[in-house]
């Protein structure tokens, strides 16, 4: 099943990009949608509410002072096996201040058409996942934008297709962004991990 994980392990790296830690912050948009939650974008990831994928209130506020990875997830994906080493990743460092955090989205190829409680069943009895799953949400540009991905867009990069990736540092600001070939053993995903995770 993750045959071709080697594959695009061993791809350049050209397209990952890592965003200086002087560079500015992202500025607020003007406005914020509802899909996944409320509030508008500021300065940090963690000023965000959201809600969890069985539809409970979700604060981004409790990861504060922690590293987070973000990922648009979908269960119908050629990506879909990276799952696997989301969780792997999600269990090895969460004792040292980490979370994977999973936004299933059905943007791109209506790869995440299950309700929420087929999304969760999927990820439990498939790839036993135990990092926090959140509320279905739109990635793309326009009304139905979720404020997550309005915060994470201000960046200059939203994702292409489902398992793109966003570090984010203890202060909620995005410190690299990884497309979806890049997998969650990529060195370079990795290296951005530990050096944010390394940050006062």
């Amino acid at each position: 099943m993750t045959s071709w994980t080697p594959f695009f392990a061993a791809l350049p790296l050209a397209a990952v990009v890592t965003l200086a830690a002087a560079a500015p912050t992202p500025q607020q948009p003007a406005s914020a949608g509802r899909a996944g939650g409320g509030g508008s974008a500021g300065s940090s990831l963690y000023d965000l509410r959201t809600t969890s994928l069985l539809g409970e209130p979700a604060d981004l506020g409790s990861y504060r002072g922690k590293v987070t990875l973000v990922v648009n997830v979908a269960s119908e994906c050629g990506y879909t096996p990276q799952y696997e080493g989301l969780e792997k990743l999600h269990r090895e460092l969460s004792g040292k201040g980490f979370a994977v955090l999973g936004f299933p989205s059905n943007d791109f190829g209506g790869q995440e058409p299950g309700s929420a409680q087929q999304i969760a069943t999927f990820c439990r009895l498939t790839y036993d996942v135990t990092f926090p799953m959140f509320a279905k949400v739109s990635t793309l540009v326009g009304p139905s934008q979720s404020p997550v991905y309005k915060f994470l867009g201000a960046t200059g990069h939203l994702p292409a297709w489902n398992f793109s990736k966003y570090v984010v540092g203890k202060d909620g600001k995005v410190v690299a962004f990884f497309p979806s070939e890049v997998t969650p053993e990529a060195p370079a995903l990795r290296n951005a991990i530990a050096k944010a995770l390394g940050s006062q």
